[in-house]
């Protein structure tokens, strides 16, 4: 196992690091100009070089995996959801860095912590962790796939779902509106997953990465704005769009939502060819880079 300073800071931070995008050109797999557009767009759009070669398709996870564990001189696990883990393990990262900041922790031994991760730029929560638990971080690179699987499976006890379909979660609190959502979306074609609170909503959230989310505004535990929130601090939804349900609906609010950064938003009682037109407004702008 690789070994590291508290924290996560190695000696070999301090030697000079190959760029991911020559790595990927000596791999063949771009070209340098292409790479060198790539990098534009990755400043132009906000997303990190890898992330952008990913979403648009130019390289697999596990390519990138193996390219940025080149270029930070790590080891790559894979398929680490399918072992045992001690419970007290996942006491040491909450589940919510572990989803905010795509991580997973792997083993603890002679006072090393062994994490996977898929961006092992993000040096300030590796040694925070590192920090909050006198341990020293020793970084493993990961697809973002395979740590969803592994939080969804260890932290939520939830199988990540898959499908074709296009994939609606819908987060309210009030059953019947839930049911009666459900049930006219699954008519138009949508596969549907359902959650009756903003807590629930976190765990499916992880486990099933919609394409699109609609939640309530007044709900127990977390409300839909806090739910909001907790969408877009996940890497893989920060792009999701949200739709706002509302049985308060008045032209502040309305405005407020769009504010927020909601989609769009929906006041109760929901027409099904207002819902029909929104949702797959808001299905097409998730297909957009």
């Amino acid at each position: 196992m690789a070994t590291g300073n508290p924290g996560g800071a190695t000696d070999r931070a301090a030697l000079p690091r190959k760029r991911l995008g020559e790595i990927f050109v000596e791999k063949g797999l771009l070209t340098s100009v292409g790479a060198e557009r790539l990098v534009d767009l990755s400043k132009r759009i906000g997303k990190r070089f890898g992330t952008v070669l990913e979403d648009l398709g130019l390289v697999t996870g596990e390519e990138l995996a193996e390219a940025l564990a080149v270029q930070y001189r790590c080891k790559v696990v894979k398929e680490f959801h399918r072992l045992r883990f001690a419970p007290d393990l996942f006491t040491l990262v909450p589940v919510e860095a572990a989803v905010e900041n795509t991580l997973f922790p792997l083993k603890v031994e002679s006072g090393k912590l062994a994490v996977a991760i898929s961006d092992p730029t993000n040096v300030r929560v590796i040694s925070n962790i590192g920090a909050n638990n006198g341990l020293v971080v020793v970084p493993f690179i990961a697809t973002r796939r395979d740590i969803r699987r592994a939080i969804s499976l260890h932290y939520l006890g939830r199988q990540e779902q898959t499908s074709e379909l296009k994939r609606i979660l819908v987060v309210e609190d009030d059953k019947r509106v839930r049911t009666s959502l459900a049930t006219l979306l699954g008519r138009e074609g949508y596969e549907v997953v359902t959650a009756e609170d903003g807590m629930e909503g976190f765990r499916e959230l992880v486990a099933s990465t919609p394409d699109l989310v609609i939640t309530g505004k007044d709900m127990p535990k977390i409300g839909g704005y806090a739910f909001f929130d907790a969408v877009r601090s996940m890497p893989e939804t920060a792009r999701t769009p949200v739709i706002l349900v509302s049985a308060t609906a008045t032209a502040e609010e309305e405005a407020g939502a769009f504010e927020k950064g909601f989609f769009d938003f929906m006041p109760k009682p929901i027409k099904e060819a207002t819902l029909c037109v929104k949702v797959r407004r808001a299905i097409a702008s998730s297909s957009i880079v």
